[in-house]
């Protein structure tokens, strides 16, 4: 019997996306490069530009637009939100568009409005492309490999976020029985944010329980020594050397627009 290496077998799976075999440390340093650089300025050329990009990196993400929508409607639902309050506050300068009683829309406030929801979608976008291409042991292994950030603190945190699908499972089965025992049944919006609450607070006891056991077993089995070896070594290549290129790529152009059409609007101006 041949034993493959974890690396070799993680290289040679043609179904990962491509973001998905860079190291998780370069998309996320790209990510947030342009995170950062969309939180300096709140205009809509920036951000028209970087949410352009992000939309075409899709494929590489291994993301289709039904997807997206599917897992990114609060994003989006609460872009559109903050535009149209923005829309509502903003000062009322440029042409009066529409006049509803109180409501006053101008040209000037649908432009502001217009940078809060592209600049929302663009922000919220590369977090997606994380989720979707990271895997939390990848992560795991380059956290504590590349940043040197404390092994226990790093195998703690992917022991829950393994278990927060474990989490939803429980919840779904705990509103069975309680349906099935007739606890669930209320009617109401008050009766219903009650159940919530009854079927919340045995969620954190079971949560509590097998957390407790989880650290138990951990310790037995040496986590929590102070040296410790990596079954699957975290390196850097020339993947990762493009993604943080592209990342470079796509902030700099998207601050280049803003200043080139002249809508760069610093939160400190």
């Amino acid at each position: 019997m041949t034993v493959v290496p974890a690396e070799r077998k993680k290289a040679a799976s043609p179904t990962r996306p491509f973001l998905a075999r860079a190291n998780p440390l370069s998309t996320l340093g790209a990510a947030l490069l342009l995170t950062v650089a969309l939180l300096l300025t709140v205009d809509w050329a920036s951000a028209a530009v970087a949410l352009a990009c992000e939309l075409a990196l899709l494929p590489l993400a291994g993301l289709r637009l039904r997807t997206l929508l599917a897992r990114g409607w609060p994003i989006l639902a609460a872009a559109i939100v903050g535009g149209y309050g923005t829309a509502l506050l903003a000062p009322k300068v440029g042409t009066v568009l529409l006049v509803w009683g109180p409501v006053v829309f101008t040209g000037g406030s649908l432009e502001s409005a217009a940078a809060i929801v592209l600049r929302g979608l663009a922000i919220g976008l590369p977090g997606l492309f994380l989720i979707a291409s990271t895997d939390p042991t990848d992560l795991a292994d380059a956290l504590a490999q590349k940043l040197r950030l404390p092994h226990r603190f790093v195998l703690g945190a992917l022991a829950a976020l393994r278990l927060v699908g474990l989490l939803v499972s429980e919840w779904q089965t705990l509103g069975l029985a309680r349906r099935a025992r007739g606890a669930g049944s209320h009617a109401g919006a008050f009766g219903r944010l009650r159940a919530s609450v009854g079927q919340g607070v045995a969620l954190l006891v079971q949560a509590m329980r097998r957390a407790t056991k989880l650290a138990v077993a951990m310790e037995a089995r040496g986590f929590g020594g102070r040296e410790r070896t990596w079954a699957r070594q975290s390196t850097f290549g020339r993947l990762d050397a493009a993604v943080l290129a592209v990342g470079v790529f796509i902030t700099s152009g998207a601050l280049g627009s803003a200043v080139a059409l002249g809508t760069w609007n610093p939160i400190w101006s």
